[in-house]
């Protein structure tokens, strides 16, 4: 509290952090520059917020800075292609990898609750929102769904040597694609319907060197900040990030339109790049099954339903239910 200035380094996984000078905090609570600072306010049921401010220092060749000063929020948004939830899903025999192409495929239901929450970011400013997914060529279609809701371009880094990449692998391509694309804000569902592990944004910040504001069941943009609701079981988190930055979006923080048909037919003459690893300097050697670190040793099929057991009430029902949940070892 008061004038004083935070000085010195700021280290954090091996990377040094230069600070800036911080202004008193009862003055705005928006940092210095408006740049890559960080603000959070945390909160429980019972008890006042807590503010913590921090900025960074911006590099002179930031790709984030400008001139200018605050310019209109362009947004990336990272989908993924996967396996329709109703048709039989299996592995592939050869390498134990999930079947993508001998199975119904689509965008994943969580992330077009990624792909609302950018289009309505950008439906009060002239920013853009371009769809970028990784994946076989099908995967292609979840890029066009994106499209088709109102997003303005689409990315799709397809290449063989991707196949059977794990998360680690997976997220490197994505951050080497969004390099490449101008952003403000890049925007996950909180994980795929396939995979499930929702380790994606914490990834891609880390990679990209900006702060991550994940899980957040509802948003709120105000120039370059970001302030996110993130409930919680025990208590509901307000945390605030001044762009760039990653954000995750939960289940609860929008309702995804559904495409109209003049957005089918927009959507067939928007920007549509399809990028390999040599477009984004990748070795082949760092990504795919060989190169994840985790893979799928074996898999069998799902044992087929059985016929239930009828229990007869006789007077002593309610016993043999008992003998046999005992039995199944579920009491």
């Amino acid at each position: 509290p008061g004038h004083g200035a935070l000085t010195g380094d700021l280290h954090r996984h091996g990377t040094t952090i230069e600070a800036i000078p911080l202004r008193s905090v009862t003055e705005p609570t928006t940092p210095p520059y408006g740049l890559p600072g960080v603000l959070q306010v945390c909160s429980g049921p019972k008890s006042k917020p807590i503010r913590s401010h921090a900025a960074v220092n911006p590099r002179e060749n930031s790709p984030y800075r400008t001139q200018e000063g605050p310019r209109a929020m362009n947004i990336v948004v990272c989908v993924k292609h996967v396996p329709d939830a109703t048709a039989e899903r299996t592995f592939n025999d050869a390498d134990s990898t999930v079947d993508r192409t001998g199975v119904d495929g689509l965008l994943s239901e969580l992330d077009e609750y990624a792909v609302e929450e950018a289009l309505k970011t950008t439906e009060s400013s002239e920013g853009e929102v371009t769809v970028l997914t990784v994946g076989p060529e099908q995967a292609g279609d979840a890029v066009r769904k994106g499209l088709q809701m109102g997003a303005d371009k689409g990315v799709h880094v397809v290449d063989d040597a991707i196949h059977g990449s794990d998360a680690v692998a997976t997220s490197l391509v994505l951050a080497e694609a969004i390099k490449k694309i101008d952003h403000d804000l890049v925007i996950c569902g909180m994980a795929s319907t396939d995979g499930s592990m929702g380790v994606l944004p914490a990834m891609l910040a880390e990679r990209l060197g900006v702060p991550q504001v994940t899980h957040a069941s509802e948003i709120e943009v105000e120039g370059q900040t970001v302030r996110i609701r993130r409930d919680g079981d025990a208590a509901t988190e307000t945390v605030e990030g001044t762009a760039p930055l990653v954000l995750s979006v939960t289940d609860q923080s929008n309702e995804p339109r559904y495409p109209s048909f003049k957005g089918i037919m927009a959507a067939k003459k928007k920007p549509f790049e399809t990028w390999s690893l040599a477009d984004l300097g990748i070795d082949s050697g760092q990504v795919g099954l060989d190169a994840s670190y985790t893979a799928v040793e074996s898999f069998e099929p799902r044992p087929a339903r059985t016929a239930g057991t009828i229990v007869t009430d006789e007077g002593d029902g309610a016993e043999k239910l008992v003998e046999f949940l005992a039995g199944k070892k579920f009491i």
